[in-house]
């Protein structure tokens, strides 16, 4: 898929780096070229020449180099590449990005160009955390910029969480996919996946046997389709999908806000098999056993993610889908659902413990819309993901 591509790299100034130069051999690997430019920052972590020698080309990193600029170097760098990928980005760069800046050869290329850009943040979690890097965020995805990553994870400075730059193998993922000429290419699209965990104590939570497997399969085919994707799973027995952009979460409550976070989109698919209920107070310490008898658990329901979404007064996606694990009356029951959400599709299927189904390999769906009920015979998840993602990008066309 990439062969004859030509991939133009910013390499920015972070721990991460080193990174980029397995990046540049895989994607070498599958046939493309690569041009880099390294940053003034960048290139105190790795070396002109390791990234020349890997690269098999010059490494461009002076604005004012006489003999690039007498040709308008900055101008032809930024226009003949298929894509430009900027690894590690970090928050200073994609602030001026954001901005609009031109003060260094890898912001002018960015502001001269018209080519697809990609970009793998790689920062410290509370910088990725902080509201100015949000908006900034925000400002890019507006603008079209792709993004894959970052990643949660232990960090250089020895914190957790998220700002960790995808792996390489991850972002030559979400490079194919870029670069695919599906029908889904330009398109932002939405997934949950997986249960969440709804704790009782710090050993004991509420949750429910789904997999992820759908949803995960379900991003797969999207990316494959060329949309970006945006993955927002709970604790799932799976792996997320590589190439996709991927936000864990334990609670509903989390869900939601990572769901918010990750809006606008073009369109949202809600395969996660989100908790109905929560502990009011749950325990900071484990509960015992008391001969007193049993202790008393306080629910409240949870937010209702796929109702606050279909029901946006503004920025609402395109379209809007829901699943529905029922196992009596499937069709009516998920008829009356999509009334209710507010959504446009419903894709519903059958869990009860003899079909197998929940936490399974194998699904049997039927999809429910405004022309009505249209029943799927039983497939494997991966076939149910592929002709699902076909119909919503027949959908968004």
């Amino acid at each position: 898929m990439l062969a004859s591509k030509n991939i133009l790299l910013i390499i920015g100034g972070g721990i991460a780096a080193f990174k980029a130069l397995d990046l540049i051999r895989r994607l070498r690997e599958r046939g493309a070229a690569v041009t880099p430019v390294l940053t003034r920052a960048g290139a105190e972590f790795v070396t002109p020449l390791s990234v020349s020698a890997l690269a098999g080309r010059k490494v461009f990193g002076d604005l004012f180099d006489l003999t690039d600029e007498a040709e308008m170097g900055h101008i032809e760098l930024s226009r003949s590449a298929d894509l430009i990928v900027v690894a590690p980005a970090t928050a200073d760069l994609m602030a001026r990005m954001a901005q609009g800046h031109a003060d260094d050869l890898a912001s002018t290329l960015l502001l001269a160009t018209d080519t697809p850009v990609l970009v793998a943040p790689a920062m410290n979690v509370r910088m990725w955390q902080h509201a100015a890097t949000q908006r900034n965020i925000a400002v890019l995805r507006g603008d079209g910029i792709g993004f894959v990553g970052p990643n949660d994870g232990d960090m250089a400075c020895g914190e957790h969480g998220p700002g960790r730059m995808a792996e390489p193998l991850e972002i030559v993922t979400a490079i194919e996919a870029a670069l695919a000429d599906g029908p889904l290419r330009g398109k932002r699209v939405l997934v949950t996946s997986g249960p969440t965990h709804e704790p009782i104590d710090p050993v004991r939570y509420i949750a429910n046997r789904s997999s992820g497997a759908q949803g995960t399969t379900l991003a797969q085919a999207l990316a494959a389709l060329g949309a970006e994707v945006v993955f927002v799973t709970g604790p799932a027995d799976v792996p997320p999908p590589d190439g996709v952009e991927v936000h864990r979460v334990e609670t509903a409550q989390e869900m939601l806000e990572a769901v918010k976070a990750a809006l606008p989109v073009d369109a949202a698919i809600f395969a996660a098999a989100v908790a109905d209920w929560r502990v009011v107070s749950a325990s900071a310490s484990k509960m015992k056993k008391t001969k007193g008898g049993l202790p008393q658990l306080d629910l409240a329901e949870n937010p209702d993610i796929l109702a606050h979404v279909a029901q946006m007064p503004q920025g609402r996606p395109a379209l809007v889908v829901g699943f529905a694990a029922e196992t009596d009356d499937v069709v009516e029951n998920a008829t009356a659902k999509r009334a209710r959400k507010g959504c446009d599709w419903i894709v519903a299927n059958d869990v009860s413990a003899a079909t197998g189904i929940m936490g399974g390999t194998e699904n049997a769906v039927t999809l429910i819309n405004a022309a009505g009920a249209e029943d799927w015979p039983r497939m494997g998840k991966r076939e149910v993901a592929a002709r699902l993602a076909e119909r919503i990008a027949q959908a968004l066309a």
